[in-house]
């Protein structure tokens, strides 16, 4: 397409969207409106303090703000109170990298997870799926990027042909969850506010990856990138941008510019409730209220109820013992089930509290035997199923639930937990239960029956069975956790040798296949319903530490890696396959238990401990849940439990009471 023919669609889009607000809704009086909605409901808008003093000067009315059907949340059905407007929230994280967080915890996606883990509309209006290959997705009249800009399907288009397509920007094409069985989508632009997605085959990938706590925002604003994008402005004009940011091309430059989750960028524009003002790298990053959000409470105000959020780079170490000072407003990174006591002991006088959430990965420490080891001996015994019965029969898991988390977590295998809808308690106990004479016999069956003077059992080429087990080091539970398991492997003759590295070469190990065990946590999503894709139960990523040439092998179609030599490795990809081509709810939760019952039998990983709490310490803050769910996927950590709905009381709630 001619520069002139994309530059003429991008205007005639945002033509039709900055005249419709204006027309949509009534300014009364003041700064206030009343939003009408079908049925008779009215909310009488209320304008935010904070931007008060800007209205009228470089911002419209918050009726002119929101989109002219904005998303209501209804705060008493959600069992939390009306906020206030106001405060700076402060969090510590332990690099400076984290700050990206904000974009996870904020948490507004086209379509995103409820607690109740249901899929529903946020940042769309409506959506319409016939077929789990045809997706019709309704934008919000009126909706603004947080420059005030329009939010319109010229967004979605300029992702999809100017960048997911572009060979420069994108050399390996568009991203897999695009690509169902190889086939791309054909891209229906109806109107400014309605486009559809339209694929040959089904693609139920499709609104899962959407509601990711790192989602692919297949969605980019426009009016800010086009300046950096060779389809829209000359060589020239950018060679001044290429050399300021030090990069060989327009290609790196748009790359680098174009960080959505990242918050590398803060001149990007953004559609989540907090943009970020400082950049990548620095000590303190603080993000500040989008003006232009686009939800509100039922009382009519715009949320969220935080101004600000500060967050600050500390020693990773430091971090509870700063916690413990009251130096954090709202803290669950860098803090573990070890330091709730100590965080206990200061709650009365720095006036916070310490809430116990649930873990949500299928396990919290768990031993990932390297089904792809090359060892010539080793190898194949890590792929021997009553192997791997074996080192699991001899771990007493309720002895490191005791010493480790005080009888507080549950002993069982890395699984789907009871808050699943595909739980069944077989899955947790199978091969889990602490039998060191089965274990014992199940070796002796294996031809491992020659030991050393001390105990320890012979391989058939003389070698000590020794297990070396590779940690990251991150987490100092795995290694006490380890130490217990090796006093217990050695009843039935396997020693344990512990070895610190690092993630990235850990990883590069298990490519390699000369990783014998790792010790990790447990599945990142152990809440799953029918519907979630079970991506991390086959062979189908590189990254995964048990199957990695498997996993390139299934990534690359068979041009890296190997292919699986274990029949129910093949067969849990064959379900994997069917999953995808699924397209109803009690179909997919057959497949899901049929792979859940393989690795129940299979014991691939090697789980000790799971339902252990994660420490979340709330100081001055409102309306975060006393109990939940804790986790990267699905739930984005205080995604699913609406940070936006978090508020600090302006006047304490005593002295209220007192002036009255």
């Amino acid at each position: 397409m001619a520069k002139t023919n994309r530059a003429l669609i991008a205007a005639a889009f945002c033509l039709v969207f900055l005249v419709s607000p204006a027309i949509a809704q009534g300014l009364i009086t003041g700064d206030q409106s009343i939003l009408t909605f079908p049925g008779g409901q009215k909310i009488s808008l209320q304008e935010t303090p904070m931007l008060r003093p800007r209205v009228g000067k470089d911002l419209p009315p918050i009726e002119l703000r929101i989109p002219l059907t904005p998303h209501i949340t209804d705060v008493a059905a959600t069992g939390r109170e009306p906020g206030e407007h106001g405060g700076t929230l402060r969090t510590l994280i332990g690099r400076a990298k984290d700050a990206r967080l904000v974009n996870a915890w904020g948490y507004a996606r086209l379509v995103g997870y409820n607690d109740q883990l249901q899929l529903e509309p946020d940042i769309l209006l409506k959506l319409e799926v016939f077929g789990e290959r045809r997706f019709t997705l309704h934008l919000r009249r009126g909706h603004r990027w947080s420059d005030g800009a329009p939010f319109t399907t010229e967004d979605v288009r300029f992702w999809w042909q100017d960048i997911a397509l572009n060979k420069s920007l994108r050399p390996g094409g568009p991203p897999a969850f695009m690509r169902p069985q190889g086939q791309l989508p054909r891209l229906i632009l109806h109107s400014s506010h309605t486009v559809t997605f339209d694929w040959p085959v089904p693609n139920p990938l499709f609104l899962p990856e959407l509601a990711k706590a790192r989602p692919p925002f297949i969605y980019r604003p426009a009016h800010y990138l086009r300046k950096f994008h060779a389809d829209y402005v000359s060589p020239a004009q950018l060679q001044p941008q290429i050399q300021a940011n030090k990069v060989r091309g327009w290609a790196p430059l748009f790359n680098r510019l174009d960080d959505m989750y990242g918050a590398s960028n803060p001149d990007l524009p953004s559609l989540q409730p907090w943009r970020p003002l400082t950049g990548a790298g620095s000590r303190s990053a603080l993000f500040i209220r989008n003006p232009f959000f686009h939800r509100i409470d039922s009382q009519g105000r715009q949320l969220p109820y935080i101004d600000r959020i500060r967050l600050t780079v500390v020693d990773s170490k430091l971090i509870a013992t700063k916690t413990q000072a009251g130096e954090s407003d709202l803290q669950a990174r860098g803090l573990r089930f070890s330091d709730i006591a100590v965080l206990k002991q200061a709650e009365e006088r720095e006036s916070y509290q310490t809430n116990l959430w649930e873990i949500s990965k299928g396990a919290q420490i768990s031993l990932l035997p390297n089904l792809n080891l090359q060892d010539p001996v080793l190898g194949p015994l890590m792929r021997s199923r009553r192997f791997r019965h074996a080192l699991s029969l001899a771990i007493d898991r309720r002895l490191i639930n005791k010493v480790l988390y005080f009888g507080l977590a549950i002993a069982g295998n890395d699984t789907v937990l009871g808050a699943s809808p595909l739980y069944r308690s077989a899955y947790r106990h199978a091969w889990a239960s602490y039998s060191p004479r089965f274990a014992n016999g199940l070796l002796d069956e294996l031809g491992l029956t020659q030991r050393r003077v001390d105990g320890i059992r012979l391989l058939p080429d003389g070698r000590p069975l020794q297990i070396i087990v590779e940690t990251a080091g991150e987490n100092a539970e795995e290694i006490d956790a380890l130490e217990l398991v090796r006093e217990m492997w050695r009843e039935i003759g396997v020693d344990l040798f512990i070895k610190p590295s690092q993630r990235d070469v850990i990883r590069a190990r298990a490519r390699a296949g000369l990783l014998q065990m790792s010790v990790w946590s447990g599945f990142e999503n152990g809440v799953p319903t029918a519907d979630m894709p079970p991506v991390d139960y086959a062979p189908t990523r590189s990254d995964f530490l048990s199957w990695a040439s498997w996993g390139a092998y299934y990534e690359s179609d068979g041009r890296a890696g190997s292919k699986p030599s274990l029949p129910e490795a093949n067969e849990l990809l064959r379900l994997y396959e069917q999953w995808l081509s699924a397209v109803s709810k009690n179909r997919r939760a057959q497949i899901w238990r049929r792979m859940l019952t393989i690795h129940a039998a299979q014991t691939f990983h090697i789980g000790l401990v799971t339902g252990v709490r994660q420490p979340v310490v709330v100081k001055g803050l409102r309306n975060v849940p006393t109990t939940a769910l804790y986790g990267w996927e699905p739930g984005a950590q205080f995604g699913i439990h609406r940070m936006d709905l978090f508020f600090k009381p302006q006047i304490p709630r005593d002295l209220k009471q007192h002036s009255k």
